[in-house]
């Protein structure tokens, strides 16, 4: 039998590994499902970092047409996102419109428990939107000023960066919480709003969405323990787990001499471990 490798050990990411794209997203789906739930019961309240981009659109997408979608309270649930672009509310490049889109209105969310970064038609520049996001954020927290998060979903680039976080940029350098301007991003566009690492890190588990075979050398440094300047991605890490979600065509491009290691799960592994046959739909 696999040997369960505890959740608490953070010091190394599990790579779950899903056959195709879709599955993947279902299986994510499946796994947040599950945590909320328990989430929910435990403490009656929920905090959700959410990802821009295409997969993690996906994902929103297949938690809506999840068949336990609606046993879930969205009322106690409350969602910030870990990037942003700075770009006028209604664009199609917002990450918030977005997951509006695929998910949250979908289940009525309610509008206070939605705390996206400002647009740039509602502020006069970036700089002041960083000052509205940074002090939104730190009403949610305690005494330390900025609060902490159940699940914060991410996604990677091919470089390996993470949220707005790019290799060699000034906020891939800053190591404590914050909300950063990124005024010059090497993706458009431009100008963006960004949790730095350290503060999506105060979520208990981080979970990396990633999929594609151009993802495969960024994921690969990654795990090979890149520096974090150099690959962003090394430098999210939960604080009780840290999860690398993937499909096949990735994995499939990895040096053997990783796939070999423990930390790689099969879907099939990571469903049978968590993911209760109430929910999994067989």
């Amino acid at each position: 039998p696999r040997q369960v490798i505890s959740e608490a050990q953070v010091s190394t990411p599990r790579v779950v590994i899903a056959p195709t794209r879709d599955e993947l997203a279902a299986l994510v789906a499946d796994k947040f499902m599950v945590r909320a739930s328990k989430a929910l019961a435990r403490t009656g309240a929920l905090r959700v970092v959410l990802t821009g981009g295409g997969l993690g659109t996906e994902v929103l997408r297949a938690i809506a047409a999840h068949p336990k979608r609606d046993e879930l309270d969205w009322t106690k649930v409350t969602f910030f996102w870990g990037d942003e672009r700075f770009v006028p509310r209604g664009d199609d490049d917002r990450n918030d419109r977005a997951a509006r889109e695929a998910l949250l209105d979908i289940v009525n969310v309610p509008e206070d428990h939605i705390v996206s970064f400002p647009a740039s038609d509602d502020v006069d520049s970036l700089t002041e939107a960083a000052t509205i996001a940074r002090d939104a954020l730190r009403r949610y927290g305690t005494d330390d000023e900025w609060p902490t998060f159940d699940i914060a979903f991410a996604g990677m680039g091919p470089d390996g960066h993470v949220l707005s976080v790019f290799p060699g940029s000034d906020a891939s350098r800053v190591n404590s919480p914050d909300v950063l301007a990124v005024s010059d991003s090497p993706k458009p566009p431009p100008e963006r709003l960004t949790m730095s690492l350290a503060l999506l890190n105060r979520s208990a588990r981080v979970w990396i969405v990633t999929a594609g075979a151009d993802k495969a050398a960024g994921l690969g440094l990654a795990l090979a323990g890149a520096s974090v300047v150099e690959v962003p991605a090394s430098g999210l890490s939960g604080g009780h787990s840290t999860k690398i979600f993937t499909d096949a065509e990735l994995a499939g491009l990895l040096p053997e001499e990783l796939l070999r290691r423990e930390q790689f799960w099969s879907a099939d592994d990571e469903r049978a471990d968590y993911i209760p046959q109430a929910l999994r739909g067989d």
